[in-house]
């Protein structure tokens, strides 16, 4: 049977990404909770909380981001960096938070030191900056300019917060009202009717200072631990500060294991400590002061009542190093606190009403959301549940991170926690104990096998709908890291209890390939176990690492690829060796068996094959080759990588169309192109056509190595990641494209026959639009000829029509750029250059002469080819001047000449009546 190929282009397109947008550093949020600012390296990144859709990248300077902040109202993004400047962006922020425009509207370097803590107070008028080297500074943030000075200690600026006084009385003391000094410093400044007055500017520094600063008076005022002896407020760091206006008190925490709440008593701040249990990185005031939060280094977030100074939450452990708390801020009004843990992941809270949290004091606060800043490494990914509407991903790490990549857009007020958006992160995999490698998925998608570093296999029993993910099983008995994990993948008949209930009926088996060269089959217990699981079977395999297994469609065999450059085919039942592939240079990363159904494939010698059927594999040889199970023999092999290739899968077969017949389904298939997609170090995704041995397409959107690839089952979405943190999403757009294509061809087809019917009917206004709209160089020369060369031409008419006058007087600056450019080629050919210089003139007597020189083209290139045009119109119009002043004195010279050749010829003679005569008589 001979392969006939479609002339349908293949095509895909970048549908969605998962990309990072916290590396660690400054995290700010507007008051709205819509939008979320991050630092990632140099650059500064907004996103949309709701929706997770990334906004804008601001580009940095070429040095690190030390801090940025974004204002209240969302106005503005300030962003300092190590190069010791300040950008201040203009946000304009769409009406449906759809995008963001950043304009950079002033840089300046505000200190001699980096700037390392940024304020805002609530008008989103004022910044303060707060350097490394303990000074100071107030700006305007429209304005641009200084408008206050703090002295301050050469000490690290830790905390800055703009805070109001209360209004007129101590509300933090109102028990003692009547015993009250009746003129303190603080009472005279909350006296004074001004709002500036009012302003203070509280900072903590390194050394465990707290001082406060009027903006009005421009004074310092000390925070101390014991006012008779001067205690400083804390030992260390001073991390963060607060200010309750309905207490009239302050908050701050620090690292040396205290939270403090400072009261305005007898003329000075008195300070009640707290919280000896870890270092504290944040802390806050929530519910018009009558709660108090807490985060740091345990990684919790804790809940504290402001008049007992008691803890609310109720006990609990530490969590691990990775998930401590490394900052974190608060919108009470929107009862949401955001905590950026060192994992670079964002923890987002709902913090409970006063009464409500007296009720839950039994419950810790745990995340209703979690956003993971970067993936990291991501070294494989695998689709779950029937719907495909989750994500595994393996990213360097020792838990399993399950992200949604279903189309939800939760809103921040939504009481429904597993609403999720698109990327959001579900739920983590706990229980290996070193970086996962491998992951493998059964056919319903709720079965999760992994392989990890810790020698270990582990299955996972996924449930979202019931917020169940456990660990099943544990496999053990490898002695080194277990690259390899894969799970047979055939479907149960329709009307058996493991089809109906998937959850209940985990996969027969696991077989596991490790570095230690073994493979091992497991068989899945139908109990979840506890312990370790015992290995049914167990066979050395290879000579070196296993790096990839597979498990045929019917689950009667399985392959197995090695750094020992060979892939070995195995006997699921019995771990007996049938088959072994041999032929590339370099080991195997990566083997697919051909799903079923696969229509028979072409070899490079013609001879189609069926059978047992095909199987890819991929090599760090930089090729991938096609092996028949027949005879297990290289059918076709595929170049086209410039590094190994990490990973391959079959694209989905197209399914014969519903009541199509058996003949027509047959001849279908017979048709269809069969596909797959590789993935390799040289960070390209490739789609081949497998018939032909050729590159259909190349998808380019990562910066670093492929580790893994995966194709949906239903829509041939291909899913691509590695070493770049960056998850991309390319849809198959081949229909789509080749519907474009064909209404496009239609159209024009329909397009030029318009053209023909204007020209055959005169219509000659509409034709010129068309005929530049098209594009066609050849018809608009014979509209113009017409047109100059009619036999009636109308007075007064520039070029000869003055329908045609206006049509020339009308077009926009892309049109004129484009006839430009078809005057410019016929003006060089003297057959047609008096139509050329016809139209010219015309088009320079209806526009002014700076139009031509101020046409908006795009791009750079755009402008330097209408110089280019209009020198050429230029030269050649002089050549052609030139040339007719040179015709014009010829004329004169022939002239003469036949004037002096009459004078000089001989009278004429001519025959009258039989007789000679003179012509003159």
């Amino acid at each position: 049977m001979a392969y006939r190929q479609t002339t349908t282009k293949t095509t895909f397109e970048v549908n969605n990404v998962i990309q990072p947008i916290f590396t660690g550093g400054s995290v700010a949020l507007d008051n709205g909770a819509r939008i979320l600012a991050t630092t990632l390296g140099e650059q500064a990144v907004l996103t949309e909380l709701n929706t997770g859709k990334q906004l804008a990248e601001i580009e940095g300077d070429g040095e690190p981001i030390s801090t940025l902040t974004i204002t209240p109202s969302a106005s503005h993004l300030i962003v300092c960096s190590r190069s010791l400047t300040m950008r201040i962006y203009s946000l304009k922020v769409s009406p449906d938070y759809d995008s963001i425009e950043a304009t950079l509207v002033r840089t300046t370097k505000p200190h001699a030191t980096p700037v390392v803590v940024l304020a805002v107070d609530r008008t989103s008028t004022l910044l303060a900056t707060g350097a490394a080297d303990g000074a100071i500074k107030i700006w305007d943030i429209v304005g641009g300019y200084v408008t206050h000075t703090v002295s301050g200690p050469s000490v690290l600026i830790s905390a800055l917060h703009f805070f109001e006084i209360a209004a007129l009385e101590d509300q933090a003391s109102n028990k003692n009202k009547k015993n009250r000094r009746k003129s303190t410093a603080d009472e005279e400044q909350a006296q004074d009717d001004s709002v500036a007055s009012k302003f203070r500017l509280a900072y903590g520094t390194q050394d465990g200072k707290i001082r406060i600063f009027d903006l009005s008076k421009r004074k310092t005022y000390p925070v101390y631990a014991d006012p008779n002896s001067r205690r400083e407020a804390h030992e260390s760091n001073v991390q963060s500060l607060d200010y309750s206006p309905e207490l009239h008190a302050l908050l701050s925490g620090s690292r040396d294991k205290t939270m403090t709440v400072w009261l305005w008593k007898e003329g000075a701040w008195r300070g009640t400590p707290m919280l000896r249990h870890e270092g504290v990185e944040a802390v806050g005031f929530l519910n018009n002061g009558s709660l108090m939060y807490s985060a740091g280094t345990s990684g919790l977030l804790r809940l504290w009542d402001t008049t007992t100074h008691q803890e609310i939450t109720a006990k609990q452990d530490a969590k691990s190093e990775a998930e401590s708390i490394v900052s974190a801020f608060a919108l009470p009004h929107k009862n949401l606190v955001v905590c950026a843990l060192s994992d670079f992941t964002l923890a987002l809270y709902r913090t409970p009403s006063a009464a409500d949290a007296m009720k839950k004091s039994t419950k810790p606060l745990e995340p209703f959301r979690r956003i993971s800043g970067t993936h990291d490494e991501i070294l494989d990914l695998v689709y779950l549940l029937p719907d495909q509407s989750l994500m595994a991903l393996a990213t360097n790490s020792e838990d399993i991170r399950l992200v949604s990549v279903a189309d939800k857009q939760p809103q921040l007020g939504d009481e429904e926690e597993g609403a999720a958006y698109f990327g959001h992160d579900v739920a983590l995999l706990k229980g290996h104990e070193d970086i996962v490698m491998s992951l493998d998925v059964d056919w319903s998608g709720h079965w999760v096998a992994s392989g990890a570093k810790d020698n270990t296999a582990r299955l996972w029993r996924v449930d979202p709908a019931n917020n169940s993910f456990e660990c099943y099983a544990v496999f053990t008995g490898h002695i080194e890291s277990v690259g390899a994990v894969a799970l047979p993948k055939t479907v149960p008949p329709e009307n058996s209890e493991a089809f109906k209930n998937p959850l209940d009926h985990p996969p027969a088996f696991l077989i596991s390939g490790s570095q230690d060269r073994f493979v091992q089959k497991r068989d899945i217990p139908r109990t979840s176990q506890k312990g370790a699981v015992s290995t049914s079977l167990r066979r050395l395999a290879h000579e070196k690492d296993i790096n990839a297994l597979d498990i045929s469609p019917n689950g009667k065999l399985f392959a197995s690829a090695s750094q020992d450059k060979t892939v070995k085919i195995w006997d699921s039942a019995t771990l007996e060796v049938v088959g072994i592939l041999k032929g590339h240079r370099r080991g195997v990363w990566t083997v697919r068996f051909a799903p079923q159904g696969m229509p028979a494939i072409q070899g490079e010698t013609g001879t189609a094959v069926s059978g047992k059927g095909v199987i890819l594999t991929g090599s760090g040889d930089k090729t991938i080759k096609l092996w028949n199970l027949s005879d297990y023999t290289c059918l076709r092999t595929f170049e086209g990588h410039s590094h190994n290739v990490l990973k391959v899968v079959w694209l989905r077969l197209p399914k014969a169309a519903d009541g199509e017949d058996e003949a027509a389904a047959a001849a279908t298939k017979a048709k269809q192109r069969i596909q797959f997609a590789s993935a390799g170090a040289d960070s390209l995704v490739k789609v081949w056509d497998a018939n032909l041995g050729e590159t259909e397409c190349t998808l380019d959107n990562h910066e670093d190595r492929l580790w893994t690839l995966t194709v949906h089952p239903k829509t041939n979405m291909l899913v691509s990641g590695g070493s770049d943190s960056r998850v991309t999403f390319w849809k198959d757009t081949t229909a789509e494209s080749h519907a474009a294509a064909s209404s496009a061809a239609l159209k024009l087809v329909e397009q030029e026959q318009q053209l023909e019917n204007y020209i055959h009917a005169g219509a000659y206004r509409d034709a010129i639009i068309l005929a530049l709209q098209l594009n066609h160089p050849g018809r608009l020369l014979g509209i113009f000829t017409n047109v100059v060369t009619t036999n009636a031409p109308e007075e007064g008419s520039l070029s000869g029509i003055k329908a045609v006058d206006q049509v020339l007087g009308n077009l926009s600056d892309e049109q004129i750029f484009l006839l430009l450019l078809r005057l410019r080629d016929w003006n060089t050919n003297a057959r047609t250059a008096p139509v050329a210089q016809r139209i010219l003139w015309a088009l320079v007597r209806l526009y002014p002469a700076n139009k031509f020189s101020n046409l908006s083209v795009k791009g750079a290139r755009g402008q330097k080819s209408l110089k280019e045009v209009l020198n050429a119109l230029r030269v050649y119009t002089e050549r052609h001047y030139k040339r007719t002043e040179e015709l014009v004195d010829e004329s004169y010279l022939v002239e003469y000449t036949l004037q002096e050749m009459d004078s000089l010829a001989p009278p004429a003679i001519e025959e009258r009546d039989g007789d000679l005569v003179m012509a003159d008589a």
